[in-house]
Formats: C-alpha cells, sequence, structure tokens
C-alpha cells in the first residue's frame, strides 16, 4: 500500500467523533445561512417566478387569506436554494473529502455532477414539456355546467409532483452505470430483459402521470429512450472492466515469468 493511503488512513481516524459533530454544524449552520439569504433576495424574483411557473395553467385562485403568501414564501425559499446549492454541494465537499482516497473522490465528484445535471434535466422536461400538455388534456374535460377553479396550493402540489418524479427517473442511467460498475447488473442481462422493464415503465409512468393515455406515453418514451441508453452505458463500462481485468492479468502473468 502507498504511503499517501496509509497517511490518509491514519487521518480519518485523527479527528475525534465529536469534532466531527463540530464540523458537520459548522457546515449546516453556514448552508443554511446562505439558504436564508438568498431567499430574502428571492422574496423580490418570487413574483415574476410564479408568473413563469402559472404560465401552462393561466389564472389560478387561493382558497385561503395566507395561501397566496405562503406560496410566495416557498417559491423564494426554492429560489434561495437552488442559487445557494452549489454553495451548499462546496460545502458538504470539504466535510467529506478529507477523508477519502483519490480514487473515491473523483466517483462521488462523478456520482453528484451526473445526479445533479440529470435531475434538473428531467424537472426541466417534466415541467416544459408534460406539465403544459397535460393541463390542456385535463382541461378539455370542461363542460358548460362544470368550469375549473383550479387553487394556486393544488396547482404547485400537482407540478411538483410531476417535476420530482421526472428527475428521479432521469436518473436512471447513472443507476445503471454504478451497479455494472460495482458487478451487480450485466448488459446482457438488461437487454435480454428489455420487454420486462418496457412493462415496469408503462405501470410507473402510469402511477406517476395524469390518467391519460397521452401524458403516460409522454413519460413513457423518453424513460425507455433511457434505458437503451443505460444498457448502452453499461455495455462499455462492462467491456473496459473486461479489458482492465485482461491488462491487470497480463501484467500478473509478466511478473510471474520473469
Amino acid at each position: 500500500m502507498a504511503a499517501g493511503e496509509d497517511d490518509r488512513k491514519v487521518d480519518r481516524k485523527e479527528m475525534p467523533f465529536l469534532d466531527h459533530l463540530e464540523e458537520l454544524r459548522r457546515v449546516l449552520l453556514h448552508s443554511f445561512f446562505v439558504i436564508a439569504v438568498l431567499a430574502v433576495g428571492g422574496w423580490f424574483l418570487a413574483e415574476r417566478a410564479i408568473r413563469i411557473l402559472i404560465e401552462p395553467a393561466g389564472v389560478l385562485v387561493f382558497l385561503g387569506p395566507t395561501e397566496a403568501f405562503t406560496l410566495r414564501l416557498k417559491v423564494a425559499v426554492a429560489i434561495g436554494f437552488l442559487i445557494a446549492l452549489p454553495f451548499v454541494l462546496y460545502k458538504v465537499w470539504t466535510f467529506v473529502a478529507p477523508g477519502l482516497f483519490e480514487k473515491e473522490k473523483t466517483i462521488l465528484s462523478f456520482v453528484v455532477g451526473g445526479s445533479t445535471l440529470l435531475f434538473f434535466g428531467g424537472a426541466f422536461f417534466g415541467f416544459a414539456v408534460l406539465v403544459p400538455f397535460a393541463f390542456r388534456f385535463l382541461l378539455g374535460f370542461r363542460t358548460e355546467n362544470l368550469q375549473p377553479m383550479i387553487s394556486a396550493g393544488n396547482y404547485f402540489a400537482f407540478v411538483i409532483k410531476l417535476v420530482i418524479a421526472f428527475g428521479i427517473v432521469f436518473q436512471l442511467p447513472l443507476v445503471i452505470s454504478l451497479l455494472t460498475w460495482a458487478g451487480f447488473v450485466r448488459p446482457g442481462w438488461l437487454l435480454k430483459h428489455w420487454r420486462i422493464a418496457l412493462v415496469i415503465i408503462a405501470a410507473c409512468s402510469a402511477l406517476l402521470t395524469p390518467p391519460d393515455i397521452a401524458s403516460q406515453m409522454l413519460m413513457a418514451i423518453p424513460v425507455t429512450s433511457l434505458y437503451f441508453l443505460s444498457a448502452l452505458l453499461s455495455l462499455l463500462i462492462a467491456r473496459r472492466k473486461k479489458n482492465r481485468d485482461r491488462e491487470v492479468d497480463e501484467d500478473e502473468d509478466e511478473g510471474a515469468t520473469s
């Protein structure tokens, strides 16, 4: 084992447990303070953000005297959190990184960065594509005697559900890549059972979207594409691992014969 790795293992044990807790407390307090300050600034941007968010629905109503205020407060906090997210991730990284080896740092950086990009990509797709389509479809059931009166709280609960659902399902390529790298999933298994995967995707799309075929297809089609993209990534990772293992075996054979 290299000397640097030995030193790193010693460093992991040098800091007492209470010092770890104190460092974690500072990270949380600093993150909370920055989010709170930025949320105050987000209050002045919240009205414009709400106008953008409710564009697919048109005009909304609020049913309680505090609903509009609470909604603007929630949006302001969300804006503050999103702006502060790079700082929060950096603080978390400074807390975790000293106890990691270089290889672990590389893997964690890949996981966090990839997961963040995939989540925001899926959330944007859900809001920009599925939400407007779902609302046009669902509001199409109005009649002369049945007119919609959508409250702000119900609307945002609906939007958040779809946005978070897409952000989560877009993690599929990253999850499959990690499972393949760890040896739990093989690309041949993914390709062999693609029919079962399509059934599961269809069932999840039915649960996470409004009860209409069009919305379910809007979710099922990109998720299906992500599944086959994940299978391709799994194949590439498996081949790379196989080539690396072959090189290691060849080096060991050369060392044994020399």
